[in-house]
């Protein structure tokens, strides 16, 4: 017979410093402890998981007391959805722990000569900065505690009552929201949520009630059934409204019945559309969204350029902030409108289309086939002609017969994944030799350690954090190499 894990506590520990990722440490007889769900300050009980000889990690179980630094969490759902888990840590201290660890994982990770880090641009709007959610419908709701111990009083006094129905519970049933972090299953039904702008959480909170008086199936993702299964919402700063729905089958009268409801209610929603989705995974990037209202996409605007929003492109989520962001990567690119930028993992084109106007040609590489055809769409929206995108992988298609119909770059910009760059695409980057290289990164950790590789050639000559996403441990970076001379 399997023993029983031994749960382990460490009772009374007071929480020293800041760890990376979202998470706080502590030393306790020598070992590092790092712990979810607490702040510098705190005196918590700590119930351990993984335990090494010289660390171990855990989560906060029981608070004797609480961080003086620690403020108020806006939202009803904080420690249930794992969205912004930093809310009780006020936002001059959130930038302040975030310059921190950027400067910490360049040091530690890259371990190459770096000029000083320059203060991280926060952001002014911490609340409602998002441009897209997705919610989940879930056949089943995420009980709290509170909520589940209620339940077993209510079965208790139902079974003295001996009443002959079955006992049916409370609170149990459908909800729209969020999925519980490390729990696939069951989502958080919310109410408010403070990430994105109204009227994402009118519309949210429409279509729940809607869905729940005519009935509608909600998704079971373990059975594989149900009708409705994710929303999306984009907002933008020009006033439009996107709302996609995903179905698990086609069932065309309830669909006019929820989406002819949902105009009426929302006029403001300026497309509307419907993906039919019969897999397992929730992935719509195979399936093609159809349009019931609406031209099927909306604009956005970045400084003075216009994009095109269809329901699978990617766009920075947070649109002022990522203004931030470009005006950096423009800046640190030094264009003087005689140089030709390469713009790779150039997605949508949006960063090579913001740095257009100082330079005589922007080449945008990028393995997404359909990104590359809005990056084209992009361009020709704005009026450019001196922009080409194209679809591929940069190892393959940057050759000799390439930079003689394109010529070579004189700045190459990279926005990777937060994996980085591939190990191949760094020897292609070596052996370009472009005179400029700006590397954008939303994983620290990763670009340290390109960063480190790419110092067989180049020299870091600026570094600049941005935060684009408050509340929470993620951030930005944007670094400028030259070319050793």
């Amino acid at each position: 017979m399997k023993k029983k894990k031994q749960i382990r506590i460490l009772p009374q520990v007071l929480v020293q410093d800041y760890a990376a990722e979202g998470r706080s440490l502590a030393r306790v007889d020598g070992k590092v402890i790092f712990i979810e769900g607490a702040v510098p300050g705190d005196v918590v009980d700590v119930q351990l998981g993984k335990s090494k000889k010289d660390w171990a990690e855990g989560k906060a179980i029981h608070f004797h007391s609480l961080s003086a630094a620690r403020v108020q969490p806006f939202c009803s759902h904080f420690g249930l959805c794992g969205g912004c888990k930093w809310q009780m840590l006020p936002y001059a201290e959130q930038i302040q722990y975030k310059q921190r660890e950027v400067e910490q994982n360049l040091k530690r990770i890259g371990g190459i000569e770096l000029p000083p880090l320059k203060p991280i641009v926060g952001a002014d709007a911490t609340k409602y900065y998002r441009n897209k959610l997705e919610f989940t419908f879930s056949s089943k709701r995420y009980l709290t505690r509170e909520e589940l111990q209620k339940q077993d009083e209510e079965r208790e006094k139902h079974i003295a009552s001996g009443a002959d129905m079955p006992f049916t519970p409370s609170g149990d049933g459908d909800a729209l929201g969020f999925h519980v972090p490390k729990i696939f299953d069951k989502a958080i039904d919310i109410e408010t949520c403070y990430l994105q702008p109204e009227p994402s959480n009118a519309i949210r909170n429409f279509v729940r009630q809607f869905a729940k008086d005519h009935q509608f199936n909600f998704y079971n993702i373990k059975e594989h059934t149900g009708w409705l299964r994710t929303m999306i919402i984009r907002t933008s700063s020009t006033g439009e409204v996107m709302v996609n729905i995903t179905f698990g089958y086609d069932d065309v009268p309830s669909r006019t019945l929820l989406f002819d409801a949902l105009i009426h209610a929302f006029p403001e929603i300026s497309t509307l559309l419907y993906t039919i989705n019969p897999k397992w995974n929730d992935s719509i990037f195979d399936l093609t969204p159809q349009v019931y209202s609406g031209k099927g996409f909306i604009t956005e605007k970045l400084d003075e350029f216009v994009f095109k929003i269809s329901p699978k492109s990617f766009f920075q989520t947070n649109t002022r902030q990522a203004e931030q962001l470009y005006r950096i990567t423009r800046e640190f690119a030094q264009l003087n409108g005689t140089q030709t930028v390469y713009d790779l993992y150039c997605g949508t084109g949006s960063i090579g289309i913001f740095c257009s106007k100082g330079a005589r040609n922007i080449i945008g590489v990028e393995t997404i086939a359909e990104a590359i055809e809005d990056a084209k769409e992009n361009a020709a929206l704005n009026g450019l002609t001196h922009t080409q995108f194209y679809a591929g992988d940069v190892i393959d298609i940057c050759n000799d017969d390439f930079f003689a119909a394109h010529g070579r770059p004189d700045v190459i910009i990279t926005d990777p994944p937060r994996a980085g760059m591939h190990e191949k695409l760094v020897k292609k980057l070596l052996d370009i030799e472009a005179p400029r290289i700006v590397y954008v990164s939303c994983n620290v950790a990763t670009q340290a350690r390109d960063l480190q590789l790419l110092n067989e050639k180049y020299v870091v000559e600026q570094l600049q954090p941005v935060d684009l996403f408050p509340h929470t441990h993620h951030i930005e970076n944007v670094a400028a190499l030259v070319l050793r001379k």
